[in-house]
C-alpha cells in the first residue's frame, strides 16, 4: 500500500509540476492531505462538492482534479466552500490538482490525447506560456469534414466555424478555453484549431483570417489527462481507480 507522499511525489515528477508557472488559482500539487495512505484513486475534472461526495462514497482517498479548489482565490470556509473541505476531511480524501502540466504533457496530456483520438500524432509544441509550451500541433491528412465527423462521434456537442481550408495540413489542439490560442494560429502556420470553448468575438476573426475553429466543450476536452494519470498511478501502485463523472455540459 503506497503512502500519500509516494503517490504525490510520483505525480509531481511525472507531470513536471514545478516547471510550470500556472495561473494564480491553479495551485498545482497536493491541495488537501489524507491520513497518509492511498488505497483507491479517483479522477475528476473539477474540484466541487458533488465530485467530492461521489469520491468519498466510493472509498476514494486520492482524487486527481484538473481544476482545483482555489480558482476563486482566498474565501471564507463557509457555505459550499466549508462543505467541500468538510466532505474531504470526514471522508479522508486527498486532492491533487494538475492544470497546465496536464494540458502540456507529451504523453498523458489533454492535447496529445485529443490528437491521438483522431489518429493524429502531435509533432510540434504550441502556445508558449510563461516559459513552457502548453499545447500541441499535429500533421493532418483528414479533410475538414472528416475531422468534424470524427469529433462528433467522440463528443456530445461540437460547434464548428468552417472558414479555413477544406483540407488543413496541420491541426492545433488547445483543451478547455482556447481564446489565447486563436491569435497564435497564423504565426504558427496553422488555420485549424480544436479546442473546448471560445468567446463569441472569434467568429468574425475566423471569417476575416480564414480559420477553422472547432469547439468540443471545456469539460469534455479536459477529462483525458486526469484519467490517464489516474490509470498510470493505478498500474504502478497496483490500486483500483475510477473516473468521477459530473455530466458537465459546458
Amino acid at each position: 500500500m503506497p503512502t500519500l507522499n509516494e503517490v504525490t511525489t510520483y505525480c509531481d515528477k511525472r507531470t513536471r509540476r514545478t516547471a510550470f508557472k500556472d495561473y494564480p488559482g491553479a495551485v498545482n500539487g497536493l491541495q488537501v492531505a489524507n491520513d497518509g495512505r492511498v488505497t483507491r484513486i479517483g479522477a475528476a475534472v473539477d474540484a466541487g462538492l458533488l465530485p467530492f461526495e461521489k469520491a468519498v462514497e466510493r472509498g476514494i482517498d486520492f482524487l486527481i482534479v484538473h481544476h482545483g479548489l482555489f480558482w476563486g482565490g482566498v474565501q471564507p470556509l463557509t457555505g459550499p466552500v466549508y462543505s467541500r473541505f468538510a466532505t474531504l476531511l470526514r471522508g479522508n480524501c486527498a486532492v491533487y490538482s494538475s492544470h497546465l502540466p496536464l494540458d502540456a504533457h507529451e504523453e498523458i496530456g489533454n492535447n496529445v490525447l485529443l490528437a491521438r483520438q483522431l489518429g493524429l500524432k502531435p509533432r510540434r509544441p504550441f502556445l508558449f506560456h510563461e516559459g513552457e509550451f502548453v499545447s500541441w500541433i499535429a500533421p493532418n491528412k483528414l479533410k475538414r469534414s472528416q475531422l468534424c465527423a470524427r469529433l462528433e462521434e467522440l463528443y456530445p456537442r461540437v460547434v464548428a466555424i468552417d472558414c479555413g481550408s477544406v483540407s488543413p495540413r496541420q491541426v492545433a489542439f488547445c483543451s478547455g478555453g482556447g481564446n489565447s490560442a486563436v491569435l497564435q494560429l497564423l504565426a504558427a502556420g496553422v488555420d485549424t484549431l480544436v479546442t473546448g470553448e471560445l468567446r463569441e468575438e472569434w467568429f468574425n476573426y475566423a471569417q476575416e483570417h480564414s480559420l477553422n475553429l472547432i469547439c468540443c466543450g471545456h469539460y469534455a476536452t479536459e477529462l483525458h489527462g486526469v484519467k490517464a494519470l489516474a490509470a498510470e498511478l493505478a498500474k504502478k501502485f497496483r490500486l483500483p481507480w475510477e473516473f468521477i463523472e459530473t455530466e458537465n455540459p459546458l
